[in-house]
């Protein structure tokens, strides 16, 4: 599948780290004072970076990018030097991407190129964004009488910032929510969240909505996902969301079922059907 995804002129770059902070995914980092693009995985193709480069060192271009193939990125990092390989590899961990991170590893030794210490931490930019898996526990699990648990498993989950390339959306069962739901919801996490992983947006007022097709047809075709569940309020805007939804599965080579649930403003179910 071609995407966007950022391109950046070395000869151009002087270094600033102007760029660094508006990266959403966390996929740039300076390095030998030039920016690099450290992770393909990360990186969205939105250009947010673009306008907060004062050389235009930054452009975005469109090149075959899914599915995520660990072992090619390598091919392009390991020829930048050590510095970029140990950023990548750290990149990698501070995402939970263990599947990739041991590919990576294991290309590295076969090409004996393994660099020394490659457990030693390195800075990765915007850690409100940095995609994470959170793996059930006893302790997490056991709360005080009358505290609910969470059922959200990973982050980030606002349909701008997920990247349908991570590990944790293979094969899941996906649930699409707006915005508002959750808040009216009260049983939304046991009823909803729990074994699923989660996407939200606002079709109302939320920018980029062809963003959010292209994701979602990442998901479908990529990631594999088994079943949609859109969960979405009663009010007549609402129903955005399940138009993005089956605009997407009408691109999409694969077909998945959608389960599209209608919550009352009071915060009662109004129905609940596949579509």
């Amino acid at each position: 599948m071609k995407r966007k995804i950022i391109e950046i002129d070395a000869e151009k770059c002087n270094g600033c780290s102007l760029c660094l902070p508006n990266c959403p995914e966390g996929a740039l980092q300076i390095i030998d004072g030039k920016a690099r693009l450290v992770s393909d995985l990360f990186c969205d193709g939105l250009g947010a970076c673009i306008g907060h480069c004062p050389e235009g060192a930054i452009n975005v271009t469109e090149r075959e990018a899914a599915p995520y193939d660990e072992r090619k990125v390598m091919e392009n990092i390991v020829p930048q030097g050590l510095a970029t390989i140990n950023a990548h590899l750290q990149h990698l961990r501070d995402h939970g991407e263990t599947g990739y991170l041991k590919e990576a590893m294991d290309y590295l030794r076969e090409k004996g190129k393994l660099p020394e210490g490659p457990d030693q931490p390195l800075a990765c930019g915007c850690p409100g964004t940095m995609a994470r898996e959170f793996p059930k526990t006893a302790a997490t699990e056991a709360k005080p009488a009358g505290q609910q648990t969470s059922e959200l498993s990973h982050w980030p989950i606002q349909l701008h910032l997920i990247s349908p390339q991570a590990s944790y959306f293979q094969k899941a069962d996906l649930v699409l929510a707006a915005d508002c739901t959750a808040f009216a919801l009260g049983s939304f996490h046991a009823d909803y969240l729990k074994g699923k992983k989660l996407a939200i947006g606002c079709p109302k007022l939320d920018s980029g909505q062809e963003i959010y097709i292209e994701k979602l047809v990442a998901l479908i075709d990529e990631a594999k996902i088994n079943t949609l569940t859109l969960v979405i309020m009663e009010v007549p805007c609402c129903r955005g969301l399940l138009n993005l939804a089956q605009q997407a599965v009408a691109r999409s080579k694969r077909k998945v079922p959608i389960k599209l649930v209608v919550v009352g403003v009071r915060g009662e179910i109004a129905s609940e059907d596949w579509v």
